[in-house]
């Protein structure tokens, strides 16, 4: 199974890469499947390339997903013992 995940631009260094940050977590990924990538846009990434920009509100959302799958759910409500 593959995953592309949505993340932030936050610094271009040189002409085909990029700084871009997940949740906190800082890495550099190849941007040469792109052009006119600037700071601040969000990219869908995948195996270390960005593969296309991704809207901002659709970014939101995806990271909110994300993040909502990741939160402990209630324990399941039990019957008492007769």
């Amino acid at each position: 199974m593959c995953l592309a995940l949505p993340v932030r631009v936050v610094e271009l260094v040189g002409e085909c890469d990029a700084i871009v940050d997940l949740g906190g977590i800082r890495k550099q990924i190849s941007l040469a499947l792109l052009d006119g990538v600037v700071p601040g846009d969000y990219v869908i990434l995948h195996v270390g390339y960005a593969l296309s920009r991704l809207d901002p509100i659709e970014a939101a959302r995806t990271l909110a997903l994300f993040a909502s799958a990741g939160e402990p759910t209630a324990p399941a409500a039990t019957e008492p013992a007769a």
